[in-house]
C-alpha cells in the first residue's frame, strides 16, 4: 500500500471516529404463504403431481444514523423452511456519495436488472428453475460490495449507476474472516445503469468473472465468463409493458450438446440467450392480471459440418393477484416447452394458488 492510500484510509478512519451514532432500532417483518400446486407432464404416462406447501419468511432489520447524516442498516432473513438464513447484508447510505451494500445472497447489483418485466405474482424463475435469465450475474452473490451512485438528473431523466465487486465470485457464502481458496473461479465485477424518464425506464447490465480452469499442463483452457442483460418498461395508466433480453457465455469450451439432452448452465459448452415479454393490468386497487412470455435459446456454437442444432425453451405464464389489506390471494398457470433445453423432455403445465398473510 502506498503512502497516499495510507493517508486516505487514516483520514477516513478519523472522520468516522469523530461522529457518533444515534440509538438504532430492530424490527421484525415477514409473511406466510399457503400454496396448492398441481402439475401435469404431457407424456404417454400423463403423470401428475399435487402438493400443499407453506412458505414462512421472517426478516430482522436494524439500523441507525450518524451525526453527519450517514445511515446504516443490517438485514438478516430466514429461508422458507426457517432452517437456515437466505440472506444477510449491511447497507451504508451517505448524504452525498451514494450507498454501499455488503453481504451475501442479497442479489448484488443484478437484482435491479434480471427479469425486469411486469408480473403481478412471481418472476417465472421462481416458478421453474429452468429459466436462465435469472442467472445473469448471480455469481456476484457471494460476500460482495455493491455501490449505488447518487441519482442525477439529465434533461429530465433520472440516471442511477451500480458497480459491484466480489473477490470470490462463485455464489457461495464465505464466513467472517474466511479467505477463499484457489478454486474454479476468481474475482468478479459488475456494472449497470438505469435511466427513468416519466413512465419509461431502461436498464443495461453486465458482469464478468475470472475462470481459472486449467489443463494438466497448467495452461488456461477456457474464457472468462460474461453475462449481460437489458430491459425497457413503460406504464400507461393501469397498464405496464416490458421487454428484456439476456446473454450468458459461461466461457466453457467443448463439444456442442445434442438437442435431446438436458443442458446444465455453466457446464454445457453452448451460449444461452433469449428474451422475456410481460404485460400487467391493474383492474382496480385490489385486482391485477399479468401475462409473461419467455423464449430462451441454447446456442450450440457448433462448427462447420456439425449437425447439432440450437434448442429453444418456451414458457407462457398467466398470473392473477387479489389483495385485501394484509391478506392476498395469488395464482398462476404456466406452460413450459422443452424444459432444460431438451427436445425429448416432456412439456409441462403447472398451476399454483396461494394464500398470503403479511405482518
Amino acid at each position: 500500500m502506498n503512502n497516499f492510500k495510507k493517508i486516505g484510509l487514516t483520514a477516513l478512519a478519523g472522520s468516522l471516529v469523530a461522529v457518533s451514532a444515534h440509538a438504532g432500532e430492530l424490527s421484525v417483518s415477514g409473511g406466510v404463504n399457503v400454496t396448492f400446486k398441481h402439475g401435469t407432464a404431457k407424456a404417454a404416462t400423463n403423470t401428475t403431481s399435487r402438493g400443499i406447501g407453506t412458505d414462512k419468511d421472517v426478516a430482522f432489520s436494524g439500523g441507525g444514523e450518524l451525526d453527519n447524516g450517514t445511515t446504516f442498516s443490517v438485514t438478516t432473513a430466514s429461508d422458507d423452511k426457517q432452517s437456515d438464513l437466505s440472506s444477510g447484508y449491511i447497507t451504508i447510505s451517505t448524504p452525498s456519495f451514494g450507498s454501499f451494500l455488503l453481504g451475501n445472497h442479497s442479489g448484488a447489483a443484478h437484482m435491479y436488472y434480471d427479469e425486469e418485466v411486469p408480473q403481478v405474482y412471481e418472476q417465472i424463475s421462481d416458478i421453474t428453475s429452468t429459466v436462465t435469465q435469472n442467472k445473469v450475474g448471480d455469481f456476484m452473490d457471494n460476500n460482495h460490495v455493491t455501490y449505488t451512485a447518487p441519482t442525477f438528473d439529465l434533461g429530465g431523466a433520472q440516471i442511477t449507476a451500480h458497480l459491484g465487486y466480489a473477490s470470490d465470485a462463485n455464489d457461495t457464502e464465505t464466513g467472517d474472516g474466511g479467505v477463499p481458496g484457489e478454486g474454479t473461479y476468481g474475482s468478479g465485477q459488475e456494472a449497470g445503469i438505469t435511466i427513468a424518464y416519466d413512465a419509461f425506464k431502461f436498464g443495461i447490465y453486465g458482469a464478468e468473472r475470472e475462470n481459472n480452469t486449467q489443463t494438466a499442463a497448467g495452461v488456461d483452457n477456457v474464457r472468462d465468463e460474461f453475462n449481460g442483460v437489458w430491459y425497457a418498461k413503460y406504464s400507461m395508466g393501469p397498464v405496464s409493458i416490458g421487454y428484456s433480453e439476456f446473454y450468458i457465455d459461461a466461457g466453457v469450451s467443448g463439444s456442442a450438446e445434442a438437442t435431446t439432452s438436458a443442458k446444465v448452465l455453466r457446464a454445457a459448452a453452448g451460449i444461452q440467450e433469449g428474451h422475456q415479454i410481460g404485460i400487467a393490468f391493474n383492474v382496480n386497487d385490489n385486482l391485477s392480471l399479468s401475462y409473461t412470455e419467455s423464449e430462451e435459446t441454447y446456442n450450440a456454437q457448433a462448427g462447420k459440418g456439425v449437425t447439432v442444432a440450437d434448442v429453444d425453451q418456451k414458457i407462457d405464464a398467466i398470473q392473477v393477484a387479489y389483495s385485501m389489506g394484509g391478506m392476498s390471494i395469488k395464482a398462476y398457470q404456466m406452460d413450459v416447452t422443452n424444459p432444460s433445453f431438451d427436445e425429448d423432455a416432456d412439456d409441462s403445465k403447472v398451476t399454483e394458488i396461494a394464500l398470503g398473510l403479511a405482518f
